[in-house]
């Protein structure tokens, strides 16, 4: 280890003028504090390292100072590759000032990016981003008229078009590790996560680079379980051990045994959310959640739904997942988020992606901060504030069905709820529902091509995407359709069969939640994918018009449908999509 530890200051020190550096972390969780904090001293100071280039996957900061905020001074920077950006606006600030040459890929991609890498692969080939501002057609992922160079290319393999993502050579990587042993083995044992530290490590190792790491304390040679090290020394350079304020756990907890799975979290009695707007939406959406399924639940507005399974008691009978790799359990939200209690298992979060991009959430709900006529959804660009796409792209585009969540408008509504009804008392003055959002993040024409059902649901109203845009299919007693709902939209809706929203929704007593027999739907929609899969090989015609099929697993026999056999595994019958 002699040869390994250095200071934060001798490892920043190392880091050479041109550099392209990628850093570990999900919001406040595994970043590198005390190694951001001494580069960012060191350009203070003497001005170098100058026109490094910065990737990262998830958000890195508290929305304020701390993690990759450190890096917004102008002349440190000269680009950034970034999946989400709204945590850190001091970046944000150069790139929309046009001071830097600034991306926005979604977060997956770049997670994988570093196995690509890593691997000396030629880049990530994914249909995540078409249709989207990523996709080269539209913007390119490019955020400023400064960012020139195209870095996303269009591919067309078998007739289906890609998106292709090259490689390209990483010079530093700042990790962090709890336990570092003499060697420079790392072990994560008290992390709320591990994301992509080891992808990082031997992608900037094979690019012939510099891997520095962070760890909270030192151990003796030997003494680290090898099962538990999740970077090996050959891949480790440099080790900094960091001073405790540096070395939270999250940016908003030092450190909690039940995030690292050091210990079970016990069944507590929970005070009752308030009944707003925000847990109003929540109920809604947890009418979604299917029982047995896999469900992924966004940072913001859907945080709610884990709170309301929890109230209703049925947060045991699905599985939750956040995107950085956390499997089961009950997700945190705020600086938190990312980080969960009774886990399951906590897994890398390039192989979360792999499981996202590969269909296997059979429900995501998400934040909605704007919505077009067309279904398109927006949360990644406003004007001059850069929010950036995060993980959002890959799991609303792959989850098998989405639910979009938020307020009917927004900035200074105000609502009246109770006794099953709702009342608006002051409208939002900036409209949620308009004619063309600003940036795509969610694409409905390529959620309609892939026969994906989506929701929008609101306090007052929930609509579905159809083959025609967006259509209202409920509304909330004591709403009046006409002042209420259309006077605010930038376009009218098509109406369909309009039924009212449950008023017990609007009630302070527990809406008596029973989750849908969601495994099965779950388990019938996989081998439905399997029978058009296998439809597509044998006849070769495509399996579009299957992707809408329904299994009912209550039949024994199957009937041969042009030509086509059933997966042997599958013990149903196919019968013709219901309209």
């Amino acid at each position: 280890m002699h040869n390994k530890l250095v200071t934060a200051a001798e490892a920043a020190a190392r880091i050479a003028c041109g550099s392209t550096l990628c850093t570990s972390g999900f919001v406040g969780i595994g970043v590198p504090e005390e190694l951001l904090i001494a580069l960012e001293q060191r350009f203070l100071d003497s001005g170098t390292p100058r026109d490094l280039s910065l990737v990262f996957a998830a958000g890195q900061g508290d929305g304020k100072a701390r993690g990759l905020n450190r890096l917004g001074h102008p002349g440190l920077l000269k680009r950034v590759i970034g999946g989400h950006w709204g945590l850190v606006p001091r970046l944000g600030a150069l790139a929309t000032a046009n001071a830097i040459e600034a991306y926005n890929l979604p977060q997956g991609v770049i997670s994988h990016l570093y196995r690509e890498i890593a691997a000396r692969r030629p880049g990530v080939i994914s249909k995540v981003g078409l249709g989207t501002f990523v996709d080269p057609r539209l913007e390119g992922g490019r955020i400023n008229a400064a960012t020139r160079e195209p870095i996303v290319r269009l591919l067309e393999i078998d007739g289906e078009p890609h998106l292709f993502y090259p490689s390209f050579p990483l010079d530093v990587a700042l990790i962090r590790a709890t336990t570092a042993d003499e060697r420079g083995n790392l072990s994560m044992e008290r992390e709320a996560l591990t994301l992509d530290c080891l992808a990082m490590a031997m992608a900037v190792r094979n690019s012939g680079g510099l891997v520095i790491a962070q760890v909270e304390r030192l151990a003796a040679a030997g003494s680290l379980d090898p099962r538990q090290v999740v970077v090996p020394a050959t891949l480790v350079d440099l080790v900094v051990e960091a001073r405790p304020e540096n070395h939270q756990q999250t940016f908003a907890t030092p450190y909690s045994p039940y995030f690292s799975g050091e210990r079970r979290a016990p069944a507590l009695e929970r005070s009752r959310a308030p009944l707003d707007a925000r847990k109003v939406i929540a109920r809604r959406c947890a009418l979604e959640l299917p029982a047995g399924g896999v469900v992924n639940l966004g940072i913001g507005m859907p945080e709610g739904v884990a709170a309301v399974a929890a109230e209703e008691g049925v947060l045991g009978q699905v599985t939750l997942t956040a995107e950085p790799g956390v499997i089961g359990g009950r997700p945190f939200g705020g600086l938190d988020f990312g980080a969960a209690v009774n886990t399951d298992a906590i897994i890398a979060q390039n192989e979360q992606f792999d499981f996202y991009d590969g269909g296997g959430l059979d429900l995501s709900v998400l934040g909605m901060a704007e919505a077009d006529r067309a279904g398109n959804v927006n949360v990644s660009r406003f004007g001059t504030r850069l929010a950036g796409a995060g993980g959002f792209i890959n799991i609303s585009q792959n989850a098998r069905k989405v639910v979009f969540a938020g307020t009917f408008t927004a900035d200074g509504l105000e609502l009246r709820i109770g006794d099953g009804r709702l009342q608006v008392v002051r409208e939002g003055r900036a409209p949620k529902f308009i004619e063309r959002v600003a940036q795509i993040t969610f694409s409905a024409q390529q959620a309609l091509a892939a026969a994906k059902p989506v929701l929008y649901v609101t306090e007052r109203a929930v609509f579905r995407l159809d083959a025609e845009g967006l259509t209202l299919i409920e509304i909330a007693p004591g709403v009046e359709l006409e002042r209420d709902v259309l006077a605010h939209m930038g376009f009218r809706p098509r109406i369909g069969a309009l039924a009212t929203m449950d008023a017990a929704l609007f009630a302070a007593a527990p809406i008596g939640l029973v989750l849908a027999s969601g495994l099965e739907s779950a388990y019938t929609d996989r081998v439905a994918d399997l029978a058009a899969q296998h439809y597509e090989r044998v006849s070769h015609h495509p399996a579009s018009a299957f992707r809408k099929l329904r299994l009912d697993r209550r039949a024994l026999q199957a009937q041969p449908r042009d030509g086509f056999e059933p997966h042997a595994g599958a013990t149903a019958l196919l019968r013709e999509p219901q309209r």
